[in-house]
């Protein structure tokens, strides 16, 4: 926050958090449902959306101001975060209905009990399924799930009634979720299917008992609580959800897992 008019990257951020860049991508990620940079770039836009509002400010200058190089990269940045250009929202002279990004502040308690994971040494694992890429936000996982639940029990060569959800590909502003399962070998599946080959593994494994919609709490909590007093690293790997037969789709009770992939 004290740094947002400077020339922030997440090569910095990182190094002053004394983590790598991956590790404070996934992090910071899971502890605010929004990447770092795009969190940056948010906070700036909201900033001068305040400036528009106060005064007879020349747009120019505020673009330069705000990290942008032009005055049309500025109104293309701000109508996409906004979906007004700053002269629209100068002219109006109020905030009202601009989804605003506020300074996040850290969590003054946190509702998941200390978490004790168990290790794992995982074997290799043939995944396939329904893979979406998910920019900015993860809330529209859930809805994945809805696409991909008419799949199960039909799928050749599916092991087990056991299903994950796979994050992978993961990179600043964006990652890739797989909703599937295990399968013995990747012919004769759908078209539309990704097909996922995750290689041995050890991994500190979470259970969650809570109700689905609550998973985030402990996805926060293992980056933002466990990992920085564990002594472990994240790999650079898939991480996945675990949803055995116990759990119920439909109610989102049951409980499942949250492997991290670790070295």
């Amino acid at each position: 926050e004290s740094h947002l008019n400077e020339d922030v990257t997440l090569e910095a951020v990182a190094d002053v958090a004394g983590v790598s860049k991956f590790h404070l991508t996934r992090a910071f990620r899971f502890a605010t449902d929004v990447s770092v940079m795009r969190y940056v770039r948010a906070r700036r836009l909201s900033a001068a959306a305040h400036v528009l509002v106060n005064g007879d400010c020349d747009i120019l200058e505020l673009a330069l101001s705000s990290g942008y190089g032009s005055h049309e990269a500025f109104t293309r940045a701000f109508r996409e975060q906004f979906g007004a250009t700053p002269q629209q929202v100068r002219k109006r002279g109020n905030l009202d209905d601009l989804p605003l990004m506020e300074a996040l502040r850290m969590r003054d308690s946190n509702n998941v009990p200390p978490l004790a994971p168990r290790f794992v040494e995982g074997g290799a694992l043939l995944l396939a399924g329904l893979s979406r890429t998910h920019r900015g936000s993860n809330a529209a996982m859930p809805a994945q799930w809805g696409e991909f639940t008419p799949y199960l029990g039909h799928i050749a060569g599916q092991v087990g009634n056991v299903a994950y959800g796979v994050l992978h590909n993961d990179a600043e502003g964006s990652i890739d979720y797989l909703t599937g399962v295990e399968v013995k070998a990747f012919a004769d599946l759908p078209d539309e299917f990704t097909r996922l080959r995750i290689p041995a593994q050890r991994y500190a494994v979470f259970a969650h008992a809570g109700h689905v919609s609550t998973i985030g709490e402990t996805w926060g909590a293992i980056w933002s609580d466990w990992f920085p007093s564990s002594g472990h690293e994240a790999a650079d790997s898939p991480m996945f959800e675990r949803y055995p037969e116990t759990f119920d789709g439909r109610t989102g009770e049951g409980g499942f897992e949250i492997w991290i992939p670790i070295r």
